[in-house]
């Protein structure tokens, strides 16, 4: 059977939900069951989403200044011209009471310019400004109001001040159910007369990758750590829902931590491959106004994230496990098959993907393409065999001839 054929069709159907700008995605790809969901339809998210988020390096320490000079160096480091686009504002922006119209309003201690003059500087950058909130009375710091019952309000005051990106967190929820509360903001924002990604971050608690067709992402695991542990945690809960991504809506297994100290290089290496293989945001969660030249080569290192933007929009798994050496694959455009093959032991060990486990034909012969080396091995047939470092991957691209 010929390498393409075998390999992986992709498909939509689109039927009428249009109050809820809500249409159907059907997937296939080896080794994942079919599965169709409901998408989004606000013309967002067609790849995954790519930029800065500012809660794991700066958590409720922000300012407009900040935020203003991670713009500049998101330009400065070449990390904008890389797809890195979406500069976001966590938790603690706002004022700790709405105004007494309602509305949400800047502190004015940290960002007394107001959002409309920090989305106005951040868009002359060529880049996007995304805003947090929750869909509870308040936040999870409870520092500042959450948009519960002022959804219509609150996507309207976003869009007045140009806002492109929405996270909308799950703290004080009232004992209500998820399905409705996201439901709402993903009307409003659709009314708002703006186009604003939503990115649901509802932690995965309730499978939101069964029901959120109502974001353009999900999260699918609880907040990421810089740690070990928690990284590969997070990886494994969103390889569970890797049938339901595609473009338009995407499972988040949480921010990057790739710079923040907590882990070694190759740890942060492993940390990006992952990810961008799964098919989730690359939101890079250090500061990278004073990035190491390490963090910088792992965040920019092109073929990866061309990996993670392949425009056929399949999410890699896990297809092969033996003990703590894994393997994890994903069909890509042109035929050709992204592998990551990572040791999660504590020595180094030799792994090998076989050719039946990544979805090619056994006679299938392929140029192999090292993404972190930049290294080709040519006409590699049957298997793909490495040796590889503690904690440490080796990912490729195989290009079948």
């Amino acid at each position: 059977m010929e390498a393409k054929a075998f390999l992986c069709a992709f498909f939509f159907l689109l039927l009428s939900t249009s109050a809820a700008g809500i249409s159907w995605l059907g997937e296939w790809s080896p080794g994942v069951v079919v599965t169709k969901r409901a998408t989004l339809q606000n013309g967002l998210g067609r790849t995954p989403q790519m930029g800065w988020s500012s809660w794991n390096h700066f958590t409720c320490n922000i300012n407009e200044q900040t935020i203003r000079q991670v713009a500049d160096a998101m330009v400065d480091t070449g990390l904008a011209k890389l797809g890195y686009e979406y500069i976001n504002i966590d938790d603690c922006w706002a004022a700790h009471d709405r105004d007494s119209q309602g509305n949400l309003v800047p502190n004015p201690s940290t960002f007394p310019s107001g959002m409309k003059a920090l989305a106005d500087y951040v868009h002359g950058k060529g880049l996007k400004l995304g805003l947090y909130s929750d869909a509870g009375p308040q936040t999870c710091s409870k520092l500042m109001p959450g948009s519960l019952g002022h959804e219509e309000q609150d996507a309207k005051t976003f869009a007045s001040w140009g806002i492109d990106y929405l996270k909308y967190d799950n703290c004080n929820d009232q004992g209500l159910s998820p399905q409705p509360r996201f439901s709402s903001m993903n009307t409003a924002l659709l009314n708002s007369g703006r186009h604003i990604f939503f990115s649901i971050c509802e932690w995965g608690i309730d499978k939101p990758a069964t029901w959120a067709g109502v974001g353009n992402s999900w999260r699918t695991a609880g907040d990421i750590k810089d740690e070990w542990g928690s990284m590969t945690s997070n990886a494994d809960s969103n390889d569970v829902w890797a049938s339901y991504a595609g473009p338009g809506g995407w499972n988040d297994p949480d921010m990057l931590e790739v710079g923040n100290g907590g882990m070694t290089t190759e740890e942060y290496r492993s940390h990006f491959s992952i990810w961008a293989l799964a098919k989730a945001p690359l939101l890079t969660g250090c500061d990278i106004r004073s990035m190491s030249k390490e963090t910088k080569e792992i965040l920019s290192n092109q073929n990866v994230i061309a990996v993670n933007q392949d425009a056929l929009g399949v999410q890699g798994h896990k297809v092969q496990k033996d003990g703590d050496q894994e393997v994890w694959a994903g069909p890509l455009t042109g035929g050709r098959v992204a592998v990551v093959l990572w040791n999660r032991g504590p020595t180094e060990a030799s792994i090998t993907a076989s050719w039946s486990s990544i979805g090619l034909a056994p006679l299938t012969v392929v140029d192999a393409h090292d993404l972190w080396t930049d290294a080709v091995t040519s006409s590699v047939q049957g298997q793909l065999k490495v040796t590889v470092g503690t904690h440490a991957c080796k990912m490729h691209v195989l290009t079948p001839k």
